[in-house]
């Protein structure tokens, strides 16, 4: 049991999950670099500079950073050093490496990649995967979009610019006929519809976790794709590519957030797919679903936002209720759905579902 948290980083999904978590009986402090109005008790701390997070970390039982991927190598450190809880939404992995190489040693529970990909979908995944006695393919792909998409790119940064670019540039994990490869992003392309949407879906790092490591030697087939609607896939890879602007990836952001800056109306849309064998023989199973903006605190919240936020509320939740480990490193895909789904944070998903 715990209930005093910090949440690091108060842009749309740290305020959000901080008020998710006060929501849910924590109670909670906000940390940023700047000052911010909230419900809830904040302070503005330099959180790259670690003898300063160290000190405004002192009385909390657990961090949640909700910072751009880069700066958590740092956090986890303090976290890890003050024996805290360690939550955060990295899709980075080699962030993910050191966080579990932390959790050898931790006095608390280190749980990274808790958002929505890597995070829910991973989670989703691991329940369709269950239902088989053997798997032969595992198909997991998210999609955050605009729900009145304009221009060639059809797309709206409405997630961090730098998570964008990381996911679209590094080698992705899959395991392809048994074997665990490293494919480039922005590959693999292929159409999905989504109640009569189309949609393109391709590779993208990060959002296996850790699942292809889990799941090598029991699943043939696992990979992990981004949906854009269709045409997205060729610009980007000509603009990383043939423009070169993979070289100047904070360049690269900063063009791409002010050509396509962030909307209100958005969607999440969630497609996981498994096939394989059970005692009815060869079947198919799918989570098929569109998430909107919802109220949450007699505010309307953006799809992406409230998603990303009750992922990793809903499992901070599980760990203070005892239902998953209050130590070592945390895998999303051992925890298990219906609890999840049950805890007060995550039956929004089946408030904001189409």
């Amino acid at each position: 049991m715990f209930e005093r948290i910090a949440v690091l980083g108060l842009g749309k999904v740290g305020h959000l999950a901080a008020e998710m978590l006060a929501e849910a009986g924590f109670k909670v402090t906000g940390l940023d670099a700047r000052k911010v109005s909230a419900p809830f008790p904040t302070q503005a701390v330099d959180v790259g500079d670690p003898v300063a997070l160290a000190e405004a970390l002192q009385g909390q039982q657990a961090v949640l950073s909700c910072l751009p991927y880069h700066l958590n190598i740092g956090v986890s450190t303090v976290a890890h050093g003050l024996g805290l809880h360690y939550f955060d939404l990295t899709e980075d992995v080699p962030t993910t490496r050191h966080i579990r190489k932390l959790a050898e040693t931790a006095k608390g529970l280190m749980a990274p990649q808790c958002g929505l990909a890597p995070g829910f979908i991973g989670i989703v995944g691991a329940d369709l995967a269950a239902q088989f006695d053997h798997v032969r393919a595992l198909r997991l792909r998210v999609g955050a979009l605009p729900q009145n998409p304009t221009g060639l790119l059809g797309y709206a940064f409405n997630w961090s610019p730098e998570g964008v670019v990381n996911e679209y540039l590094n080698d992705c994990e899959v395991i392809e006929e048994g074997v665990l490869k490293s494919v480039s992003a922005m590959e693999w392309t292929e159409t999905i519809h989504i109640d009569g949407m189309p949609l393109e879906a391709f590779t993208t790092s990060g959002g296996l976790g850790t699942m292809c490591e889990t799941y090598l030697g029991r699943i043939d087939n696992l990979d992990y794709k981004t949906m854009r609607y269709p045409g997205h896939v060729r610009l980007m890879n000509f603009f990383f590519h043939e423009l070169l602007m993979r070289e100047n990836r904070a360049e690269a952001g900063r063009i791409l957030t002010n050509a396509k800056p962030p909307v209100e109306d958005d969607v999440v849309y969630v497609h996981a797919a498994a096939e394989g064998m059970t005692d009815q023989g060869l079947r198919r199973r799918e989570f098929v679903k569109a998430y909107y903006p919802i109220e949450i605190a007699g505010k309307m919240r953006t799809a992406i936002a409230w998603t990303t936020s009750a992922s990793v509320v809903a499992v901070i939740e599980m760990v203070r209720k005892g239902d998953l480990p209050g130590q070592g490193f945390l895998k999303q895909e051992d925890i298990p759905l219906a609890p999840y789904l049950a805890t007060r944070t995550g039956s929004y998903y089946a408030k904001g579902a189409r």
